[in-house]
C-alpha cells in the first residue's frame, strides 16, 4: 500500500465524520484563527509538497536491508588491512595520535596494536578481507565498500541513535520510517518497516526504530524468531477470527465517536494500525515461517527453525523483501570488543561473532542475487564506529585480554546491490587505519545517498515539526556520494 493511500484512507474517515460546527471549532479561535493559521500555511504547504510526489526520479533501489553489528566491529580485523600497522605492534602510540582526542576508556599512552588476523585478496576488485570472514570474502564483487565513515560520538547509545535516526538525541524518525512514510510498502497487509533482533537489544531499544514525530503508522515492527512472529499476533484461546472481526467493528465504533469529540488524529490512525493487524494475522505467520524453506536453504544460512540467531534473521530479511517489506532491520549484538571479559577480546568473543554471521551474510547477498532480488534491494552492513589502532588499556595499564577502543574518525560500511557501484572501494584510511587520508563520509552523507538510490533527494524530503522542515540529514549540507553509485 502506498503512502499516500493510507493518508487519504485517513482523511476520507476524519471528512466523513465532520459537521460545520465541529469544523468551526476545531479552528480554536474560530475565523481568526483560521487567517492566522493561513499566514503560517506556507511552511506547512512547503512541508507537504516536499514529499508528495515520491520518488523524485527513478530509483535503482526499492527497499533497503540493514546489518548493524551492535558495539562498532573492527575495521582493522575485518576490511581494512593496515600491515604497517603490524610493525608498530607494542610500541608507544604517536602524540600525534592521543593529543586533544577523547577516548571512552584509553588513558595515558597506549601501545599499538596490529591485526590479529591474517589477509588475503579476493575477486578481480582485489578487496583485502580477513580471514574471519571467508565466506563474505566470495562477494566481494558485488560489494562496496566505504572506509571512511565519521561520526561525531564515540558513546554507543548517540553513535547508535546518528547512524539511524540521523540525530544523537532520542525522539527522532529512524531511517525505516523516514522511508516508508516517503514511499509507503508494496504489501498492504505487511508493515513497510521490520526490525530482527539477535544477541541482544540495542543500547537505546525501539528508539532506534521509533517513527518519532512521524505519524505512529510508520514505526518499526519488532518481528520475533520463537513463539509468535509479532506479540498478540494470535488469537487467544476461543477467540475465533470471525469474533475478532466482530471486536475490532465495535472498538472501531468507539475510537471514531471519540474521535468526533476530541478530533485526536492519533485516533483514526490507531483504527488503520488495528485493521492491518487484523490483516496482518494472516499474512506475517506465513511470511515468517522459515520451515516453508527447502533444507538447502536453510542450510546455505545456517538456519534452524525456533531458534534466535542472526542466521536465521537473514533468512527472514530475504522473505520480508520477496513479500514487498520495504525496510528490513537487523539489529546483532556483542561486538563492543574492549577486551575486558573473553566475549569481548579480539581474539575470542569477536572471533566468534565473525563465525556467526560470515556465513549467514554470505548467503543472503547469494540468495538475494539467484532470486533476482539483489538489483533492487540495498544491502547496508556497518556498525555505530570503529576500533582504535592502540590497544586498550583501563586506568593506563596494559590488560590481560586483548581489546580495542571506540574509534568515531573512520570505519568501514559496505553496501551490496540497489544501484552501489560493485567490487568498488570509497575512501583511504592513513597507515594505521585510524583518520581518513583521503574522502571522509559523515553518516548525514550516507543517509542522502541511500536516499538517493531509493529516488529520494534527501533536501527534499521533509516533515514539518516545531518551526522546522525536519529531515533525516539535519540541517547540515549533506552531499550525495555519485562515486559508490553504479
Amino acid at each position: 500500500m502506498k503512502r499516500l493511500t493510507i493518508e487519504q484512507e485517513l482523511v476520507r474517515a476524519r471528512i466523513e465524520q465532520d459537521t460545520r460546527r465541529q469544523f468551526l471549532q476545531r479552528c480554536t479561535t474560530g475565523l481568526g484563527g483560521m487567517w492566522l493559521a493561513s499566514q503560517a500555511g506556507g511552511a506547512a504547504a512547503s512541508s507537504a509538497e516536499s514529499h508528495s510526489a515520491l520518488p523524485h526520479f527513478p530509483a535503482k533501489a526499492k527497499r533497503v536491508i540493514f546489518l548493524h553489528m551492535i558495539g562498532g566491529p573492527s575495521q582493522l580485523e575485518l576490511f581494512d588491512y593496515k600491515p604497517e600497522l603490524a610493525k608498530y605492534d607494542g610500541r608507544d602510540a604517536p602524540q600525534e595520535y592521543l593529543d586533544g582526542q577523547r577516548f571512552a576508556f584509553i588513558q595515558g599512552t597506549p601501545q599499538m596494536l596490529g591485526p590479529q588476523f591474517s589477509f588475503k585478496q579476493y575477486g578481480e576488485s582485489g578487496a583485502w578481507v580477513s580471514e574471519l570472514f571467508p565466506h563474505v570474502a566470495g562477494h566481494v564483487d558485488k560489494m562496496c565498500f566505504i572506509k571512511t565513515m565519521q561520526t561525531d560520538q564515540f558513546n554507543h547509545g548517540p553513535a547508535q541513535l546518528l547512524v539511524h535516526t540521523g540525530n544523537a538525541r532520542i525522539g527522532y524518525p529512524s531511517e525505516g520510517a523516514w522511508v516508508t512514510w516517503g514511499l509507503g510498502t508494496e504489501n498492504e497487509d505487511l508493515p513497510g518497516f521490520m526490525v530482527l533482533l539477535s544477541g541482544g537489544v540495542p543500547r537505546n531499544g525501539k528508539a532506534l526504530w521509533s517513527n518519532g514525530y512521524l505519524p505512529s503508522v510508520y514505526q518499526g515492527v519488532q518481528c520475533r524468531s520463537q513463539g509468535d512472529p509479532i506479540l498478540n499476533i494470535s488469537n487467544p484461546a476461543n477467540v475465533t477470527r470471525d469474533i475478532r472481526r466482530q471486536m475490532l467493528d465495535a472498538l472501531g465504533d468507539l475510537n471514531r465517536k471519540s474521535h468526533e469529540q476530541f478530533h485526536d488524529p492519533e485516533t483514526l490512525t490507531r483504527i488503520a494500525q488495528y485493521e492491518m493487524s487484523f490483516r496482518m494475522q494472516m499474512a506475517v505467520p506465513d511470511v515468517a515461517d522459515i520451515s516453508n524453506e527447502p533444507q538447502q536453504i536453510l542450510d546455505m544460512y545456517g538456519a534452524k527453525k525456533g531458534e534466535v540467531s542472526f542466521a536465521n534473521n537473514c533468512l527472514l530479511a530475504r522473505r520480508f523483501a520477496e513479500a514487498g517489506v520495504r525496510f528490513i532491520q537487523l539489529y546483532d549484538g556483542g561486538w563492543d570488543s574492549h577486551g575486558t571479559e573473553a566475549k569481548t577480546a579480539i581474539n575470542d568473543g569477536f572471533a566468534k561473532k565473525c563465525k556467526e554471521v560470515d556465513q549467514p551474510i554470505a548467503a543472503l547477498l547469494a540468495d538475494l542475487d539467484q532470486r533476482g532480488l539483489l538489483e533492487d534491494t540495498l544491502v547496508v552492513w556497518g556498525g555505530e564506529f570503529g576500533r582504535t589502532p592502540m590497544r586498550e588499556n583501563r586506568g593506563g595499564n596494559k590488560m590481560a585480554l586483548i581489546g580495542r577502543d571506540h574509534a568515531p574518525a573512520a570505519f568501514t560500511f559496505f553496501m551490496a546491490g540497489g544501484g552501489a557501484k560493485p567490487g568498488f572501494t570509497y575512501g583511504e584510511t592513513d597507515e594505521f587505519g585510524y583518520l581518513p587520508a583521503s574522502n571522509p563520509v559523515q553518516v548525514r552523507d550516507f543517509h542522502a545517498t541511500m536516499l538517493h538510490l531509493l529516488g529520494i533527494e534527501s533536501d527534499r524530503m521533509s516533515y514539518y515539526f516545531q518551526g522546522l522542515n525536519q529531515k533525516l540529514t539535519g540541517v547540515k549540507p549533506a552531499r550525495v556520494i555519485h562515486d559508490v553509485i553504479a
